[in-house]
């Protein structure tokens, strides 16, 4: 394949780009994901979708899942590709005297968050189930450095969870007041406020919350491509959109369980190793931002499925990187066994910089090349007509292996 006929070696189309970015721009912390999944991921879908698929909808949160054959002959190979539209937030913990709105830091890095804005949504006390916005307000935990103990001063400690606080520049009496009057209450959820944009490495985008809006991205784009083109004949491919994956993958355990896929492909954030300051001497897989996408084993992946999916994209010419996990590859690839459902998984993704800040970063290329494969490793398995069954039987066999002499 040539150079210019790889989509994953050009620049990402402006639309494409536009739906990236709105995808990671919707609020959707924690618990409160339906902003991703029913605001924006939703209406995309339909916009592409034959009228033969379907989206299922669930009870206890707002994950949905696109169907590209829900009345598939039983028996149908059945493939779910699994992003989350969960985002890691900051909540109300109290509320002070002086107006201080102390909030805890959940998954982020106290340091990583002084000084940046964000937005807090807060349920109306008279209207419960109704949700109102607060902007303008930064994240703060000592004031100015002149307020700082000497060792803050020069870096040998660091700020600790719990002296972050939301400022919302209030002045005058009664501050706390002013505050309640505002409704916001403990337990309100609080988000990062930057959208991605265009970096200024060839191909790079920066923002927050790439974890993982991403995954969300690939699994819709590689369904779009399937509805552009030939249909699937042997594989039921379900595009799912899960919630509570930040507190431990309970929104995708939940699809496992319902749907009982096959084949679950977990896509998600993978980490930049190469160019990690300070983590040389542990030795990880030097995985790079460029480089393509990237390939879980260990864990639970299944190798069989990884070979598939090795072919497919050797194929294609598409660029893969192959990342080292021990006993947990911490994504929705784990959701059957969570399940208790037998499937066959994996986890592919891309490598990102700064994870869990508000300056996370990555390479359109690696995204691109994460969606191809996704669609390519599909077609594969159907125009090889894999099935359940070949799945049973594919295991490797170490006591059936090739002897290797040095020189060979």
């Amino acid at each position: 394949m040539s150079e210019k006929s790889a989509p994953w070696q050009q620049s990402m189309p402006e639309d494409q780009f536009t739906r990236m970015r709105d995808i990671l721009a919707a609020p959707s912390p924690v618990g409160l994901e339906a902003a991703m999944t029913e605001g924006v991921l939703a209406p995309m879908c339909e916009s592409f979708m034959p009228e033969s698929w379907k989206i299922h909808r669930f009870k206890g949160n707002a994950g949905i899942v696109l169907d590209t054959y829900p009345d598939a002959p039983e028996g149908t190979l059945t493939v779910m590709a699994i992003g989350h539209a969960d985002k890691i937030r900051m909540q109300v913990r109290s509320i002070g005297d002086d107006g201080k709105i102390w909030i805890n830091s959940d998954s982020f890095l106290p340091t990583t968050l002084i000084g940046h804005e964000v937005t807090l949504f807060s349920e109306d006390p008279n209207n419960p189930g109704k949700f109102r916005s607060i902007t303008g307000g930064t994240v703060e935990a000592l004031g100015a450095i002149h307020f700082a103990e000497p060792a803050l001063r020069d870096g040998s400690r660091g700020i600790k969870a719990n002296q972050i606080y939301l400022e919302l520049q209030l002045s005058g009496d009664e501050r706390k007041k002013q505050v309640e009057s505002l409704g916001i209450r403990s337990g309100d959820p609080i988000l990062l406020d930057r959208p991605i944009r265009k970096g200024f490495g060839p191909d790079s985008f920066v923002g927050a919350y790439l974890d993982n809006g991403l995954g969300c991205f690939v699994v819709e784009e590689a369904a779009r491509l399937i509805a552009e083109g030939d249909r699937l004949e042997n594989i039921r491919y379900l595009a799912a959109f899960a919630a509570y994956e930040e507190i431990g993958r309970f929104g995708s355990r939940v699809f496992a369980g319902e749907m009982k896929p096959d084949v679950i492909i977990g896509v998600d954030v993978n980490h930049d190793y190469d160019a990690a300051p300070g983590i040389g001497d542990r030795r990880y897989t030097p995985l790079k931002m460029g480089s393509g996408m990237t390939l879980s084993v260990g864990a639970i992946a299944t190798s069989s499925l990884n070979a598939m999916i090795q072919n497919a994209c050797k194929e294609k010419d598409i660029p893969f990187q192959v990342d080292v996990c021990g006993r947990d590859t911490g994504t929705d690839a784990m959701a059957g066994v969570l399940a208790s459902v037998d499937a066959a998984a994996t986890s592919v993704g891309f490598p990102i910089r700064n994870m869990h800040t508000i300056s996370e970063s990555a390479h359109t290329g690696d995204v691109l090349a994460a969606i191809y494969a996704l669609e390519a490793s599909l077609r594969h398995m159907d125009s090889n007509g894999v099935c359940a069954d070949q799945l049973r039987s594919s295991h490797p066999r170490l006591d059936h292996t090739d002897t290797v002499s040095h020189g060979q």
